[in-house]
């Protein structure tokens, strides 16, 4: 199910970091939206709502509804600055979108069917080599994410991104042929590692070098 994110903002007219400090003492995050037809905006938000919405992973694949003053536009997250050491949003980028013209997005990878596969019932185990893939798409077909179904899989399998079923009117950005066909995911054989076995032999070659030498 989508859900509806909304920002509300207010425009801001001071720039420079002086003015951004004053609006992160205030709880404010300062942030900029650009593209489309219009001038870019500078704005600001409420920090703790901002976290509120990062705090879903949909909100940096969605089409997003930021309120400035009142006027809404539909934007998508294309950046967003933390600090190095603390728990804070020190500034976010927005990009206005258009019903005409397709998007560039990362949308996350939503892998299933992990727990029936044949290899991991065999115990086997599922490597993740990729968490999400850059698709373009107009802004109506962006989906949330995308499903990878392992259930198939046994040991020695690999899942390439030739095998992502895609929604309609979405497309990888990847370049896909024999020899670009990216591994998504595997299911390989449990590493085992004989420890105890190790470590009796190594008591055994000690207790032999302990014993005296029979005269």
């Amino acid at each position: 199910m989508q859900e509806n994110f909304e920002i509300i903002a207010v425009a801001r007219e001071d720039a420079g970091k002086g003015a951004s400090r004053r609006l992160r003492r205030e709880g404010m995050v300062p942030g900029i939206i650009y593209g489309g037809d219009a001038e870019p905006q500078m704005v600001s938000t409420k920090h703790n709502v901002l976290l509120q919405h990062l705090e879903h992973e949909a909100f940096y694949s969605h089409i997003l509804s930021v309120k400035v003053d009142g006027k809404a536009q539909k934007v998508v997250l294309r950046d967003l600055q933390r600090h190095p050491a603390k728990p804070f949003v020190t500034h976010f980028d927005l990009q206005r979108v258009s019903a005409t013209e397709r998007l560039k997005m990362n949308v996350p990878l939503h892998f299933l069917g992990e727990d029936i596969a044949p290899g991991v019932k065999a115990g086997g185990d599922v490597s993740h080599n990729m968490t999400d893939v850059e698709i373009i798409c107009l802004a109506k077909d962006l989906p949330e994410y995308i499903e990878v179904d392992l259930s198939g899989l046994d040991i020695g399998d690999v899942f390439h991104l030739s095998g992502l079923v895609l929604p309609a009117g979405v497309e990888l950005t990847a370049h896909i042929d024999e020899e670009h066909d990216l591994p998504v995911a595997a299911v390989h054989a449990k590493r085992v590692v004989v420890e105890e076995e190790e470590e009796a032999g190594e008591a055994g070659e000690a207790g032999e070098a302990a014993e005296p030498a029979a005269e």
